[in-house]
């Protein structure tokens, strides 16, 4: 029921089923809609509703994602997979990646000296970018990279996860609290130059592999 049929219902039942006022429950269906999760038929008795198959990937990977973190399983979720597109950055990841205090970091706790620069790719479909958020949260720890005081400014923490990049080279997924980008960013970094190792280009297709399950431990 509803996952693979039509549902029909009112505008004004869905806001109470929600709790939300009916024209707040409106633009949440027009969202849905925007973005693909989910189709619309409009009649006088009221809209027929079916969740399209990105909708239902969407729904699969959050089920994962929770039930990784509530249930008590002895297999967890261990890894997840993300896939963007390559963009130029402000070219800031270098100045930041080079400080003293994170390269030290990195090298202990992620096992490798970065090449000076991130790879930027942008998050296009609507459930990578829910993981990408669920990941910001405490309900996967990752790695921290601590922050430090230099004598000119204050550098904040990191939160990092162990990836493959292309299911083939090793780096780090940066997530980052001060950053200029949207949360539909992913910034990589790698012991590798990843343009020339991966002949990437701008608007080029790229996947990225995250373990979850890394920590500090």
């Amino acid at each position: 029921m509803g996952a693979y049929d039509i549902i029909e219902i009112s505008s004004i039942e869905f806001a109470e089923r929600i709790g939300a006022s009916q024209q707040t429950a409106s633009r949440r269906l027009k969202d849905l809609e925007k973005n693909g999760l989910i189709t619309r038929v409009i009649s006088h008795k009221g809209q027929a509703i079916r969740i399209t198959r990105e909708g239902l990937d969407l729904l699969q990977k959050i089920y994962l994602l929770l039930n990784s973190i509530f249930a008590q399983k002895v297999q967890e979720l261990s890894i997840c997979k993300l896939e963007g597109e390559i963009f130029s950055g402000m070219g800031e990841g270098a100045y930041y990646v080079m400080q003293k205090g994170y390269l030290e970091q990195f090298e202990k706790k992620l096992g490798f000296n970065p090449y000076p620069g991130t790879l930027n790719i942008r998050l296009k479909k609507q459930p990578d970018l829910q993981i990408r958020r669920v990941l910001e949260s405490d309900a996967y720890p990752g790695i921290v990279i601590a922050g430090f005081k230099d004598k000119q400014r204050t550098f904040g923490a990191v939160k990092c996860f162990r990836v493959k990049i292309n299911e083939s080279l090793p780096g780090a997924l940066l997530l980052i609290r001060r950053t200029h980008y949207r949360d539909d960013v992913l910034e990589i970094i790698s012991p590798k130059f990843l343009r020339d190792a991966l002949n990437l280009k701008d608007g080029d297709k790229i996947g990225v592999t995250i373990e979850l399950t890394n920590s500090n431990t």
